[in-house]
C-alpha cells in the first residue's frame, strides 16, 4: 500500500498551528441575522483613502495586464519617502509575505529563529515552515523583552522577529532601546534583524524606532511597513520592506511573479499622496482609544496602555467565552488565547458609534452570567 499523501507532509509542516484570521462580518450577519460590528482585525475603520479609491476605479479597468513586476513607480514613490535608494525597497504581499521570505531564504533544519511569546503568529509559522527551532522568549510588562532576547541569541540563530509596536499587546520600545540591542546583536552574531513595524503612524513622540534609513547601512536588517494599517487598503494586501539591497535581491528569487497587483500598487501610491486621510485616520483613533479606555476604566476593566489602534483587554476568566457572548450581541472581537493571552480579547479601535456598541455589549455581558459566574 503506497503512504497516504498526508503522511509524507514534513512532520515540521504538520505540526505547525495555523494563522486564525477574524471572524468575517458577512459571515456572523448571516448566521445571527443581524447587523453586527467587526472589532477584531485592526483595520482602518474610515476606510481607504479616497485618492487610493480613486486610483482604483482608474486602474482596475486594464487589470486585464500584468502588473509591473518590479513595481517601479511605487518603489520609486517609497524610496523618495524614506529617503532611501530604491534598491533598498522590496514590494510584498502585504508584509506578511516579507516575514516569511525572510525565513525561507535563512533557515533550515538544525538552524534557530528567535521571537517573543504573545506576539504575531505568523513570525512563529514563518520560522517553522523551514524546519527550524522556534525559541521564544518571554513579554516582559506585555512587550518585548530585548535584553533577554539579546541573550537568548545562538551560533545558530539566523533569523529575529521583532514588532514595534507589538501585536497583540499595542506595547512598544523605544529607539534608544532598539538601538542597544541592535548593537548587542550585531556584534555577537550575523543574524537578521527582521524589525515589523506595521503601526508606526499611530505611534505620536518621536522616541519610535522608524530605522528605514539604518536598514540601508546595515547587512543584518530588514524593516516592514505595510499599507494595511492606518491607510486603510487591507484587502489590496500590499506591503513593503526597507533593507540591503543584497538581501532583498535573494528574496527577490523567491517571490511569486507578480506578487503585488496593479490595482494594489495604484492605490499604494495615491494613499501616499494623501496625508489628509492619514491625519483624520489618526485624529479618529485617538479620539476612540480616549472614548474606549475611559469607559473601561469607569467599569474597572483593566486594559495595556497602547501606541496602536488596538487594545489588549484583560478580563480575568476564559476569553473565548467572553468573545462568544460578545458575537451574540452583534460585536466581533478577537479572543487571545491563541496568541498566549487566555484571558484577555483584542478590540480594535472602530468609529464613535463601534465603540459605544462594543462597550455597551460588554456592559450587558459583565452584568449578566456566564455559565453561572460574572464576567
Amino acid at each position: 500500500m503506497t503512504t497516504p499523501l498526508h503522511d509524507r507532509v514534513p512532520e515540521f509542516i504538520r505540526g505547525i498551528d495555523p494563522y486564525r484570521p477574524g471572524k468575517p462580518i458577512e459571515e456572523v450577519e448571516r448566521e445571527l441575522n443581524i447587523r453586527a460590528v467587526k472589532l477584531a482585525s485592526n483595520e482602518n475603520p474610515l476606510g481607504p483613502s479616497p485618492l487610493a479609491v480613486e486610483a482604483v476605479r482608474k486602474h482596475v479597468a486594464e487589470c486585464n495586464r500584468y502588473p509591473d513586476g518590479g513595481g517601479h513607480t511605487l518603489r520609486e514613490k517609497l524610496s523618495g519617502r524614506h529617503n532611501v535608494p530604491r534598491e533598498n525597497v522590496f514590494l510584498g504581499e502585504g508584509s506578511s509575505e516579507l516575514i516569511d521570505l525572510a525565513a525561507r531564504i535563512l533557515l533550515k533544519p538544525g538552524e534557530e529563529g528567535l521571537t517573543a511569546e504573545g506576539t504575531f503568529p505568523s513570525y512563529w509559522i514563518a520560522i517553522r515552515a523551514t524546519g527550524a527551532t522556534l525559541v521564544k522568549v518571554p513579554l516582559r510588562d506585555y512587550g518585548f523583552d530585548l535584553d533577554a532576547l539579546a541573550r537568548g541569541v545562538t551560533p545558530r540563530t539566523r533569523v529575529i522577529y521583532l514588532a514595534n509596536p507589538n501585536n497583540p499587546t499595542g506595547t512598544m520600545f523605544s529607539l534608544k532601546e532598539f538601538e542597544a540591542f541592535f548593537r548587542r546583536v550585531s556584534d555577537s552574531s550575523d543574524a537578521l534583524v527582521v524589525l515589523d513595524e506595521a503601526y508606526c503612524e499611530y505611534v505620536e513622540g518621536e522616541d519610535f524606532s522608524r530605522s528605514t534609513r539604518l536598514a540601508c547601512s546595515s547587512p543584518n536588517l530588514l524593516v516592514l511597513r505595510t499599507f494595511s494599517k492606518v491607510y486603510g487598503l487591507a484587502g489590496m494586501r500590499i506591503g513593503y520592506g526597507v533593507g540591503p539591497a543584497d538581501l532583498l535581491r535573494e528574496m527577490n528569487k523567491l517571490r511569486t511573479p507578480f506578487n503585488t497587483s496593479s490595482v494594489a500598487q495604484a492605490a499604494a501610491v495615491a494613499a501616499l499622496d494623501d496625508a489628509e486621510h492619514v491625519r483624520r485616520s489618526v485624529e479618529s483613533n485617538r479620539a476612540g482609544m480616549k472614548q474606549i479606555t475611559s469607559r473601561l476604566e469607569a467599569m474597572g476593566v483593566a486594559c495595556v496602555p497602547s501606541f496602536t489602534n488596538f487594545l489588549l483587554i484583560e478580563l480575568g476568566r476564559n476569553s473565548k467565552e467572553v468573545a462568544a457572548a460578545l458575537l451574540r450581541h452583534g460585536v466581533i472581537v478577537r479572543p487571545m488565547a491563541w496568541m498566549g493571552f487566555p484571558t484577555a480579547i483584542r478590540v480594535s479601535v472602530g468609529t464613535a458609534e463601534e465603540n459605544a456598541r462594543f462597550l455597551d455589549a460588554l456592559a450587558r455581558v459583565r452584568s449578566g452570567t456566564l455559565e453561572g459566574s460574572k464576567v
